[in-house]
């Protein structure tokens, strides 16, 4: 495990939380905790991060809420992934994807 702190670039964290929604519905927490695992315990989403992305995204319809209980049996809202939110995982995606591979080709000029 790392103690370096990443700082993500802007725009970044909606991505994340797109892509960890388009596998399954999800609360807050555990939404947190698949990109903690995921990452091999990289990025760690601060709830203050967390929770205003996400009412950011619900506002631009990218996904929607639904109250529900979970494992634990308490009662939380779970967000789902939208189809404008998965045209928007689409589309973050393949801009993410360019933008890092021009990065590494200007890294690894000699």
């Amino acid at each position: 495990m790392s103690d370096v702190r990443v700082n993500l670039p802007q725009g970044t964290l909606d991505l994340l939380i797109l892509r960890a929604l388009a596998l399954q519905p999800m609360h807050g927490w555990s939404i947190s905790e698949r990109i903690h695992e995921v990452s091999h315990a990289t990025l760690q989403i601060p709830q203050g991060s967390l929770y205003p992305a996400l009412h950011r995204l619900e506002r631009r319809g990218w996904i929607k809420a639904e109250w529900g209980t979970s494992d634990n049996n308490r009662k939380a809202k779970y967000y789902n992934l939208t189809r404008a939110g998965r045209k928007q995982l689409e589309a973050g995606a393949s801009a993410w994807g360019k933008l890092s591979r021009a990065v590494a080709l200007v890294l690894d000029m000699s």
